[in-house]
């Protein structure tokens, strides 16, 4: 999809600017972190992480059924299981289920039998997996309900075979972060590392299962943001990224889970491993994902978790650039468009709540009002196009007379442009100026959770296709009849016959699966430029009549 968008943009460009300069003479998904050989156990500044299934040497038989512990508030319902003390359920209240299996519901993030923040500690030689153990709760297992604005801490404890484990989680009512804190006792001051398995992706909760897969992946965080997409690692393969990092995270399109470690005075992340899950399905793409800490010798750690939804605020206020795991815009492309999306996105939504706006109305305001602020430049643009054609009489004249001289004509255009005041690339900038606007939307579309599942007239999720392919379609007739007025008056070339017909079957086809509020801005952008461009095609028509009768006048004087 992002490579169908690229070409578009270049298509495009060079359709549109080419003709200006004939008035004078499935890639691979993002390269991950190279692998590491597996560091040395036991070192803090190193990743280290068990082989996939290692358990600890006391397996004793659980003696009691698990409880879960269930926290609520107006964000989420989280759940803890007494049997290893893990997250095992994370309710997001605001947000429902679209896939059809679960539309309706409330979306359910995690996988039935696949905890997230299920630990383990490894010294030395031996890994002591808490997933059997069985935890007391202070305070009971009755369900926990926040107070506005309030926060709840959940303490939990654990002992076998003469380790003791302590654990405590606190909650925050309008926040998907919790921060975690804890001790392990009994393994004598060795330290060693915590073992945080931060699971094998989301359950399923979105119409667009395939787009949903494609976006699992995991993303660390150095110096800067750095993604490993489940889809790029082959059946079975095994990979290692060697920290430092300050948050490392499991993301879906819309939902993430990350530990983040952001106390300089703290230990950080010292690795990641990441084991595909070789029993997936084509497409359907997941690696269980183990992140290492490491434990001094007082058995003392802490950090903070967010799990839930992937609203840029929230992400933005952490800091430490934990917004860029679900970045706006290409590596190299993202200092341009990350200002323009963000401002995007946050007119979009602040429209929409402060005007009680569906977002397709709101999409339909945001292209009129694009259009209305570049109406003063496109029409100096126009009309400076309409300079430009003036001159091709003497400007073909100068090519004639000095086709042989190539650096004189060059010279001689260039006067003429500075003595008519006339700049040849002025009327290109206002045919530019939208481009970064549409670039931006079509990531704000692809990545803002406030726009999934929104519906308008007969799009069911403006974030989607069209389904009946009918807003793409629309967008396309809608570029023909721009085109049409626009050229009216224009002398027939190979260019704009091109511009006409094969521009706008070119972009249908390449929109066609693009998100539909995309092609309804699109389509609302050409639909207002049309009376602009009827405006400026009088004034062409008028200006050619002006010149014409002018020629004749001359002709017949020296008579």
């Amino acid at each position: 999809m992002d490579r169908r968008f690229i070409w578009a943009m270049v298509l495009m460009m060079v359709i549109i600017i080419t003709p200006t300069f004939f008035m004078k003479p499935p890639a691979k998904p993002p390269a991950a972190r190279p692998d590491t050989a597996q560091v040395e156990r036991g070192r803090p500044d190193t990743a280290a992480a068990p082989a996939p299934g290692a358990l600890s040497a006391a397996t004793e038989t659980p003696a009691a059924p698990a409880e879960t512990v269930t926290v609520a508030s107006p964000l989420y319902e989280y759940g803890i299981s007494t049997r290893g003390g893990a997250l095992v359920s994370a309710v997001m209240r605001e947000y429902k289920a679209l896939d059809p299996a679960h539309r309706g519901q409330l979306a359910q993030l995690l996988q039935p039998g696949k905890p997230v923040h299920q630990l383990a500690f490894e010294v030395g030689r031996d890994t002591i997996d808490l997933s059997t153990w069985d935890f007391v709760v202070n305070g009971g297992t009755a369900p926990r309900t926040l107070p506005e604005g309030g926060t709840e801490t959940v303490t939990l404890t654990g002992t076998r075979n003469g380790v003791t484990v302590d654990l405590a989680y606190t909650f925050r009512a309008r926040d998907y972060q919790m921060d975690i804190a804890g001790t392990v006792r009994g393994i004598g001051a060795v330290g060693g590392h915590l073992l945080v398995n931060v699971g094998s992706g989301f359950r399923q909760t979105e119409a667009d299962s395939a787009g949903n897969f494609y976006e699992f992946g995991v993303v660390t965080k150095t110096d800067e943001s750095k993604q490993l997409k489940f889809s790029a690692l082959d059946p079975g393969e095994r990979r290692t990224l060697s920290g430092p990092f300050e948050w490392a995270a499991v993301k879906s399109k819309y939902f993430v889970v990350a530990l983040l470690a952001l106390d300089s005075t703290r230990p950080q992340i010292s690795g990641v491993v990441v084991q595909d899950d070789s029993l997936h399905a084509k497409g359907a793409h997941r690696a269980e994902t183990r992140v290492a800490l490491p434990v001094p010798a007082d058995g003392r750690f802490d950090y903070s978790l967010y799990l839930g939804a992937m609203e840029y605020p929230r992400l933005k206020v952490i800091g430490h650039d934990f917004y860029d795991i679900n970045p706006y815009g290409w590596p190299g492309f993202r200092t341009l468009i990350r200002p323009i999306a963000v401002g995007a996105r946050w007119l979009l939504v602040h429209m929409h709540q402060q005007f009680n706006l569906a977002y397709g109305l709101v999409l339909v305001l945001f292209g009129v009002m694009i259009r209305v602020v570049l109406w003063p430049l496109n029409q100096k643009g126009m009309r400076a196009s309409l300079k430009m054609q003036a001159l091709q009489p003497e400007m073909q004249r100068l090519q004639d007379k000095y086709k042989d001289d190539p650096q004189t004509m060059q010279r001689e255009v260039m006067m003429l442009y500075k003595r008519e005041n006339v700049n040849p690339f002025s009327g290109c900038w206002p045919v530019l100026l939208p481009w970064p606007i549409l670039l931006a939307l079509f990531f704000v579309f692809q990545n803002t959770i406030e726009l999934r599942g929104q519906a308008f007239l007969w799009l069911p999720d403006l974030s989607l296709k069209d389904p009946l392919y009918i807003i793409p379609v629309l967008m396309g007739l809608s570029m023909f009849g721009l085109n049409k007025v626009g050229m009216s008056g224009m002398p027939p070339t190979p260019q704009t016959k091109m511009m006409l017909y094969f521009l706008p079957v070119m972009m249908t086809v390449l929109f066609v699966n693009f998100a539909s509020g995309l092609n309804l801005y699109y389509f609302v952008q050409n639909l207002v430029s049309i009376p602009q461009q009827f405006m400026l095609a009088k004034e062409r028509k008028a200006a050619q009549a002006a010149r014409e009768a002018g020629v004749t006048v001359h002709t017949k004087k020296p008579k």
